[in-house]
């Protein structure tokens, strides 16, 4: 990938398709990737590069304002074929086994998209695919989310067969006014406010072929992405402090211990480095809750209250007092103005 102001990158082939879709939906391309840097015109010919993740989601959700389709995600997704992940996807592709698939895409899907992260867990029987952005100041991130799951159930179709569905799906942005299109989709429960964006689903005989199998194929691409696992999209600790915090607080202010842990270095350590940047871990939730407060706030079918929940607060009383002294104002009149 070619880094832009060292920000983090996604591979453009994540836009495979994309003009064409947005012609079919009578949206103009140029207006809607132009603010990206992608020249709509030339995309085709240049998927082999990369563009800002931040620019990416944005793009989505501006695709989604301009298309006046607010399931835009959930649409490309659907049509999106496992193959244009790239490297990653072609591996997984041609892996010998389900289970080996499922374990490399996870594991090699920073080489697609950087500062994200892709987790193949196992709970109560089932197997989770999580997915996330680790850079928490992408705010607005639903139709990537949405997007993105789409695009994995794409795969696990490829890997069980067009019949598959999940048992649950899960998603950490709030619940949208309309959400009809997200169980047809998925043929699943679908769960909003949640930890991490995840499909649960039977994880099967993981040891049946692929239907792509290819070993040969699968030796040589995993080759290729052993020699470009070099360090690339880090996330800063402050900034990934903030992405944990991000993504519990729908559960109530989290403890730092929790975060600590899930950083993987002891309370103490994180305490310590993070006063070694000026900063304090109650100074680092206060800005992440009035930055999604604000973002929240501008979405007018979520309620106060929900949003106050979201925001991990117990009730509406503090959440107003918070909002007053961010704002100046309560959470009324800022959405009145």
């Amino acid at each position: 990938m070619v880094h832009v102001s060292g920000q983090a990158q996604v591979a453009l082939v994540a836009a495979a398709g994309l003009v064409p879709f947005l012609s079919g939906l009578g949206a103009d391309a140029a207006r809607i990737m132009g603010p990206a840097g992608i020249d709509a015109a030339r995309l085709d010919e240049t998927t082999k590069g990369s563009v800002s993740l931040a620019a990416y989601v944005e793009m989505m959700e501006r695709a989604a304002r301009l298309s006046g389709h607010d399931d835009f995600g959930l649409r490309y997704g659907r049509q999106f074929p496992a193959s244009s992940h790239g490297l990653v996807g072609d591996i997984a592709l041609a892996a010998p086994s389900v289970g080996t698939a499922l374990r490399q895409f996870a594991d090699l899907f920073p080489l697609h998209q950087e500062a994200s992260e892709v987790r193949l867990t196992a709970e109560n029987g089932l197997l989770r695919l999580e997915y996330r952005i680790l850079d928490w100041r992408i705010f607005d991130r639903r139709q990537d989310a949405e997007l993105s799951l789409a695009m994995f159930q794409n795969l696990l179709r490829q890997a069980y067969g067009p019949g598959f569905a999940p048992e649950e799906v899960h998603f950490e942005h709030p619940a949208p006014g309309n959400d009809a299109a997200h169980e047809a989709t998925f043929h699943a429960p679908v769960f909003f406010g949640q930890r991490t964006n995840a499909l649960l689903f039977r994880p099967g005989d993981l040891r049946r072929p692929m239907p792509g199998a290819d070993p040969i194929t699968f030796s040589r691409l995993a080759a290729e992405a052993f020699l470009r696992r070099l360090p690339r999209g880090v996330v800063p600790l402050s900034e990934r402090v903030r992405a944990e915090i991000r993504s519990r607080l729908p559960e109530g202010s989290p403890p730092m211990e929790e975060v600590a842990g899930a950083l993987g270095i002891a309370r103490w350590t994180l305490q310590r480095r993070l006063g070694e940047m000026g900063l304090s871990y109650a100074e680092s939730v206060q800005e992440v809750r009035k930055a999604l407060a604000g973002s929240y706030l501008a979405q007018p079918h979520l309620s106060i209250s929900a949003i106050a929940q979201l925001l991990g607060y117990a009730e509406l009383s503090p959440f107003s007092r918070a909002c007053k002294r961010w704002f100046g104002a309560s959470p009324e009149q800022i959405r009145a103005h």
